[in-house]
């Protein structure tokens, strides 16, 4: 029955989305395809991972409180647990949120690496086509010429590590000064964790795609390259509010 779902909603779509791009992109170029396919899957997602980029940022400013709340109830744990519950409520946070896009990024993924293993392999993939898309006989796992997408690749590994380094970087958190006292321990533990997930996360990402079909490693890639420029924009995008209040109500005040 699941599996039923998962062909029907998007293996079967992205498959013959794959098959459509391969015929009308100009060199039919594998590689372009996967591109034009990862941009309309950040599209689509792009208003979840907003609001999850937003989330984490949120909560990231909110870990003093959170820490406040942990030494006001440390020896009651359900009304430490409400309290920060209200305190999410309050300034309109849902921790699930920032887990969202992730649970969704899994199961294309898992789609991604059937439809490329089956639409690059294939040489009969009318049986998953859609009656008004036409078949291409064979699709040409070859791109720029040079990388099969269907074997690992270590410069693309690479490159997937290097974009995943860039992502995690525009979300890291600062260390607190040294002279910002005892309330700042904790903050400090945070941001060492942080900083070792930026090194660990990209040096996993490299291991990872050393064993992936590169054409997965390349959507990998893009997908990631997008996500830290979305996480860029938004932040620049609040920078620029935040001066701009600021600015406002210095006006008020001069008044």
């Amino acid at each position: 029955m699941i599996s039923s779902i998962f062909h029907a909603i998007l293996y079967r779509p992205l498959f013959n989305l794959f098959v459509e791009l391969y015929n009308i992109l100009p060199g039919h170029d594998v590689g372009l395809v996967i591109l034009v396919i990862t941009v309309l899957l950040r599209l689509v997602v792009y208003p979840l991972t907003s609001s999850s980029i937003k989330a984490q940022r949120s909560m990231q400013s909110l870990q003093p409180k959170l820490e406040a709340l942990k030494k006001e109830y440390k020896d009651d744990q359900q009304k430490m647990a409400q309290a920060t519950m209200e305190l999410y409520k309050n300034n309109k946070i849902n921790p699930l949120s920032s887990c969202l896009p992730l649970l969704i990024q899994l199961p294309i993924l898992l789609a991604l690496y059937w439809v490329m293993r089956d639409a690059l392999t294939s040489t009969n993939l009318v049986a998953q086509l859609y009656s008004f898309i036409s078949s291409p006989g064979a699709i040409n796992p070859y791109t720029f010429g040079h990388f099969n997408l269907l074997n690992p690749n270590i410069i693309l590994a690479i490159l997937a590590g290097g974009a995943q380094f860039l992502q995690a970087r525009t979300m890291s958190r600062q260390m607190p000064p040294k002279n910002a006292g005892e309330g700042s321990k904790d903050e400090g533990m945070a941001a060492m964790m942080n900083k070792q997930m930026l090194y660990m996360m990209p040096v996993m990402t490299v291991l990872i795609g050393l064993r992936l079909p590169s054409g997965l490693t390349l959507y990998w890639f893009w997908s990631t390259i997008l996500m830290a420029a979305q996480q860029y924009y938004l932040t620049y995008k609040d920078k620029k509010a935040q001066v701009k209040d600021a600015a406002l109500e210095g006006e008020v005040i001069k008044k």
